[in-house]
């Protein structure tokens, strides 16, 4: 039979190891709400640095992003050690499942280094509209440790990886301050090439868009089926691209009409026996 001095010690050592536990969860507490509190302050506190120091964007987001991991395993590892876990135990442990952590991690350790690679040899960077051929297109909104995060233009966001990204063949559309646009432009056989050449070349005149060095290109592209067609290609500020071909479309249907230029249509012509 248990005594009733051994029953209060017994009492005794359980209410003293509660409250024991208690200060040590209260405190891991504290420590984890006041830690992420420093974490999103020094966050910011990078980030104002970083912008006083003028570094390119690109890299900002990724350093950014890489900080604001370590922070946070730091602050997972002084809670751990608050509440009494011997870090030297749970380090054996993470050791011990380490390939197992390494062949899960593979793939985020690839786009790591592919992150790496992006901001060493900068195919892009924040601000370019780019294209890949894994599929990804759009404007590149942050470059993250792990994944590009790119904003498409109908404006979906779109995570692709950095590993696939670095290996992947991309069009950087936004690299260079100048484009060249191309039309082809279709009209009837019979139609006066010179007198098309001299429309065309008015309506170019008439868009202040249109860069006149390299000086705009008109000639006689192909005689087709049903068409005589004119290739015509003009330089503009990268920003112009898409406002200089949608209104050169509307420009050259309404002056050929208001010209009197047919647009041709798909004929056949059958011969009989």
């Amino acid at each position: 039979m248990i005594s009733t001095t051994e029953l209060n010690n017994i009492v005794s050592r359980l209410i003293d190891s509660g409250i024991d536990l208690g200060e040590r969860i209260l405190a891991a507490l504290v420590i984890f709400v006041v830690g992420r509190f420093l974490i999103k302050w020094l966050n910011r506190l990078f980030a104002r640095i970083l912008q006083k120091r003028k570094v390119e964007p690109s890299v900002q987001t990724f350093l950014k992003s890489m900080v604001n991991i370590l922070l946070v395993v730091l602050l997972i590892l002084a809670v751990i050690g608050k509440l009494g876990i011997e870090l030297t135990g749970f380090a054996a442990l993470l050791a011990s499942a380490g390939v197992a952590i390494g062949m899960a991690l593979s793939g985020n350790l690839q786009n790591f280094a592919g992150g790496l690679i992006i901001l060493l040899f900068r195919p892009y960077k924040v601000g370019d509209y780019i294209e890949a051929s894994t599929g990804a297109a759009g404007t590149v909104q942050e470059i993250q440790i792990f994944h590009t995060v790119l904003v498409t233009a109908d404006n979906r966001v779109v995570y692709a990886p950095n590993g696939a990204m670095s290996g992947a063949v991309v069009t950087n559309y936004s690299n260079k301050d100048t484009r060249r646009v191309d039309f082809t432009i279709s009209v009837e056989y019979g139609e006066d090439f010179k007198r098309v050449e001299s429309v065309l070349r008015s309506i170019i005149a008439a868009d202040s868009r249109i860069l006149t060095t390299p000086a705009p290109f008109i000639e006689l592209g192909a005689l087709a089926d049903s068409s005589v067609n004119i290739t015509m290609r003009v330089w503009v500020n990268a920003a112009d691209y898409w406002g200089v071909f949608f209104s050169m479309n509307q420009q050259v249907y309404s002056t050929f009409n208001q010209e009197g230029i047919s647009f041709p249509y798909p004929q056949l012509t059958v011969h009989q026996g």
